[in-house]
């Protein structure tokens, strides 16, 4: 074919008006495959809410954690099968034979299969994660040695947030043992000390009298903390040791809370807080011989 003869069939070409016409309705039809399929994806997505925020109100419902891990997931294979059907019709669309390349992509799956065991646990782990409800989106859990809130549960990896906000992916084959902090109550646990010149038994009296209205303040105790009683005997304080049964994952806030009004309280009632005390010894001036340099001692007190 000579240059002049592929110039012409070229010009043919991008003067051929039904070409043009023929390439146009096949792009306008593929963007309208994907506009329906993002539509598509939208309400079902709204109506899989919908349908969980009235299954949330019958008598046998969902706990919320289990709601919320269920809804994810349900979310992520609709939009996998959504999509998937979507890129099917658009390659119909192209004249592209789908159940040949379907029967093809079946042969390489089962080559690859044989080298992707690790993909088919990752898949199987999750499956048996949700289906046992080990732990779900929202619980603060530890796996390995990092520790989080779970932000998703999928059939391949799992993310957790760190307390400083960074991710951790893991993919779920790898996940051994996992520490669920969210599945019962939580206990804080709070040591205050009193000076040895307190009387002990009027100072747990009055600590019991604060505990008792705690619970009418702070909706994350379940029950009114205990006084415990003496835990140690230091060297310039007595330990008084307080425990507090809280909601899941709210013993941090709770302790928090029990020390600051606590140590209101104290000031209030005068029990006193222990601080370090510092004895000085000052020796007499004089000679040693004349017998008067015996030392005075000098008390003081205050922070070292």
């Amino acid at each position: 074919m000579t240059i002049e003869s592929m110039t012409e069939y070229v010009k043919t070409l991008l003067l051929d008006e039904e070409l043009w016409i023929n390439t146009g309705i096949v792009i306008l039809k593929v963007i309208a495959i994907i506009f329906v399929s993002g539509i598509v994806v939208k309400v079902c997505k709204l109506l899989i809410r919908k349908g969980f925020e009235v299954r949330m109100k019958a008598p046998l419902r969902y706990s919320e954690r289990r709601q919320n891990t269920l809804l994810k997931l349900l979310e992520n294979v609709l939009a996998y099968v959504v999509y998937f059907a979507a890129i099917l019709a658009v390659l119909s669309l192209l004249k592209i034979e789908v159940a040949g390349l379907l029967a093809g992509a079946g042969v390489l799956g089962l080559a690859i299969g044989f080298g992707a065991q690790n993909l088919v646990r990752d898949v199987l782990t999750g499956f048996f994660i949700i289906f046992e409800d080990q732990f779900s989106v929202g619980d603060y859990v530890r796996i390995g040695v990092s520790e989080g809130v779970v932000q998703e549960i999928g059939l391949r990896t799992t993310k957790l947030q760190g307390l400083n906000g960074e991710i951790h992916i893991f993919p779920n084959g790898t996940i051994i043992e996992v520490v669920n902090y969210s599945l019962n109550n939580s206990v804080a646990i709070v040591d205050v000390s009193v000076a040895y010149e307190v009387d002990i038994p009027k100072a747990e009296e009055l600590i019991n009298q604060f505990l008792s209205e705690l619970p009418d303040k702070y909706e994350q105790l379940v029950k009114t903390p205990e006084l415990l009683g003496v835990q140690n005997l230091a060297a310039s304080e007595v330990v008084l040791r307080i425990m507090a049964e809280t909601k899941p994952m709210q013993h941090f806030a709770v302790a928090r809370i029990i020390r600051r009004d606590l140590k209101l309280f104290m000031d209030q009632n005068g029990i006193e807080i222990p601080y370090p005390k510092m004895v000085m010894y000052q020796k007499q001036t004089g000679s040693v011989d004349s017998g008067t340099g015996d030392p005075v001692k000098h008390e003081a007190k205050g922070e070292i």
